[in-house]
């Protein structure tokens, strides 16, 4: 099973859209919010972000989409000191709403982490107009 982890900058918003993801993808995808800095600031904190990646972790990688820009460096930062328990891991270059949907419900129908990374990254094309 993969996993799928919403880093925002607002806790709210990740946590709306976790469970968001979750009802679309059922029980067989973990959807992981980690949003917010230290003490429910705005912002994103290096030490949730890892444990939502360890939490995310059922043995197939960890897909991990974002918001904004500091959203990535922190994501980076922690995929360059490699602590993260030996687990694969894709930072997705995604819409985060239509990119989680879209990783999600890929996932729920036996998709792996490439094509769940596919799913999310080809969400930038979705047109709504």
């Amino acid at each position: 099973m993969i996993g799928i982890v919403l880093v925002s900058h607002s806790a709210p918003l990740a946590e709306g859209l976790a469970d968001m993801a979750r009802q679309i993808a059922g029980g067989d995808v973990r959807v992981i919010a980690a949003g917010g800095g230290p003490e429910g600031t705005l912002g994103t904190d290096g030490d949730r972000i890892a444990a939502a990646i360890r939490e995310a972790e059922g043995g197939d990688g960890v897909l991990v989409l974002v918001d904004l820009g500091s959203a990535v460096l922190s994501v980076r930062a922690l995929l360059a000191d490699g602590d993260l328990d030996g687990a694969r891991v894709i930072l997705a270059d995604a819409p985060l709403v239509e990119g989680a949907i879209a990783a999600a419900a890929t996932a729920s129908i036996g998709g792996d982490l490439d094509a769940a990374a596919a799913a999310a990254q080809e969400a930038w094309d979705v047109r709504k107009i």
